[in-house]
């Protein structure tokens, strides 16, 4: 018996062949099918769609960069201005229509109290999009290419 049976002999070895004959059927059996099948998924209809004008494109948000030095001091769009008038305008740009994305740009060194003040201030503002702009560690990214990480000012605060 191939399988083996009851009455063992001392001189029969174990079969340690796999048989491949069932392998090479499943295979061939697979390949008939792909084969079959391929041709049905390249099927094209033919479809007369009606022409309508397209709508407008969204228009990508205003983007506020403001920046922190170590000092504490604050630049909007790269132009010095105070804590009031950065609240001043944070309302004024939370009134609009479509809210602009604010990049905070913030150096190693500033103190963690002035950024969460610039995020109070926007949320209070109603401002939500604020991305966190860093520099990658070095020779990770292209040169001169800062990466920015979104984030959403929570409502708890």
């Amino acid at each position: 018996m191939a399988f083996g049976g009851l009455d063992r002999h001392k001189t029969a070895a174990p079969m340690a062949d796999i048989n491949m004959t069932p392998l090479i059927d499943v295979m061939l059996v697979l390949l008939v099918i792909f084969i079959i099948t391929a041709p049905l998924f390249t099927h094209a209809i033919r479809l007369d769609l009606p022409r309508v004008a397209a709508a407008e494109s969204r228009e990508t948000p205003q983007t506020i960069t403001l920046s922190i030095d170590a000092a504490g001091k604050l630049y909007w769009n790269d132009k010095p201005i105070t804590l009031e008038q950065m609240r001043a305008q944070f309302n004024d740009a939370g009134k609009l229509k479509e809210q602009p994305e604010i990049h905070l740009r913030a150096e190693r060194s500033t103190r963690y109290e002035v950024i969460a003040q610039v995020m109070g201030a926007a949320q209070q503002a109603g401002l939500e999009r604020i991305g966190f702009v860093t520099e990658p560690p070095s020779g990770e990214a292209k040169a001169g290419s800062p990466a920015v990480t979104p984030a959403a000012a929570s409502s708890s605060q």
